[in-house]
């Protein structure tokens, strides 16, 4: 029985005469082992993570790519904006219904609230003349109009002709404007625009504050005025960028100039250091030097404009900060003139080196 289930195993490892191999069995093992996982994960080629060997390319990349998107956003949000806060009408709290009652002379509650509709009805036609008014006068202004601020007595014929009401209504609804603490989207001006009109006699014009402009006007609206704010950023963010370079490369020339000045400090007083030396061994009539024989002989002539600041700031350390070289004034071939003496012995000088 023992050799029987042996040869069952061994039937079990083979399918038609040949051995079944895997992968992971290791060589070594004949075939029979398996290879651990560390082997397999040593075998694996590693990745190099993603970060490493980016430069400023790819960070500038990205940051444009957010810079892109944020605009684009603020577009998008500003185009929203303009075109739902352009004149959509709110719901009104008071019906504009108007009930055609005979109630002029009657003062019971009844009839209050009759005239009240009558006045809204009122109101009502007046906010949609005003408004689409001004909202023809946006979009192209085909009717020629001079102004969004209608005369009071167009105003009040067109009103008059559509609700068939009389004057008196008119003027009790420009009443009721000037006495409601209610924003009405209607707005009266006087014959001087900088006070408002106290009475109606006072009323010159009338003006909507909320035009009803088409969709597609309200889009073109939008998009010129997200485009104007983007013109704006982006002409703000040009300025901004200008000033850093130009700010950038007035540091960076002050820093060349500092170095050419002190460059220019260390060959004026080695030029005067070796006139002085000479000077000790009697080659030089002088033991000083003329201050502008020592720039002639630093500074060709095609750079002593260009390089006239460099000089001048080099001559000040000298006179503030050097203590080895003394300013004098001495008469040379009949003229006065400024020259440098090197005032530091030349043993002491030698020891130094």
């Amino acid at each position: 029985s023992s050799v029987g289930k042996e040869a069952e195993r061994d039937a079990g490892g083979r399918a038609g005469g040949l051995i079944r191999r895997f992968p992971w069995r290791a060589a070594s093992d004949g075939g029979h082992g398996v290879t651990p996982r560390a082997a397999l994960l040593r075998s694996v080629p590693r990745q190099q993570p993603e970060g490493k060997g980016k430069g400023l390319e790819y960070y500038l990349s990205q940051f444009l790519r957010l810079a892109s998107l944020v605009l684009f956003l603020i577009f998008l949000g500003i185009l929203l904006v303009k075109m739902v806060g352009s004149g959509w009408l709110d719901g009104r709290e008071d019906s504009f219904n108007l009930l055609p009652v005979d109630c002029d002379k009657r003062t019971d509650d009844f009839c209050q609230a009759k005239h009240k509709d009558v006045t809204m009805a009122v109101l009502h036609e007046l906010y949609s003349y005003l408004s689409v008014q001004a909202g023809n006068f946006e979009c192209g202004n085909p009717e020629n109009l001079k102004s969004k601020c209608i005369w009071v007595s167009e105003v009040k014929d067109h009103v008059l002709n559509v609700t068939g009401s009389s004057s008196q209504k008119f003027e009790a609804a420009l009443h009721w404007i000037l006495n409601s603490n209610k924003d009405l989207g209607i707005r009266l001006k006087g014959r001087d625009v900088s006070e408002p009109p106290s009475s109606v006699e006072e009323v010159f014009c009338l003006e909507s504050a909320h035009p009803q402009m088409g969709l597609g006007c309200r889009f073109r609206r939008a998009v010129v005025t997200a485009i104007m704010n983007l013109f704006l950023f982006f002409w703000s963010l040009i300025t901004l960028w200008g000033i850093l370079i130009y700010l950038r490369y007035r540091w960076r020339k002050m820093e060349e100039e500092e170095q050419a000045m002190y460059e220019m400090v260390k060959n004026i007083i080695a030029v005067v250091q070796g006139h002085y030396k000479e000077w000790e061994r009697n080659l030089e009539r002088y033991p000083y030097v003329g201050i502008f024989h020592v720039r002639d002989s630093l500074i060709p002539p095609q750079s002593r404009k260009k390089m006239k600041r460099v000089w001048e700031r080099a001559v000040d350390f000298l006179a503030s900060n050097e203590s080895r070289i003394q300013t004098e004034s001495h008469r040379v071939a009949g003229e006065d003139m400024l020259v440098w003496r090197w005032t530091q012995p030349s043993y002491l000088s030698d020891s130094e080196h």
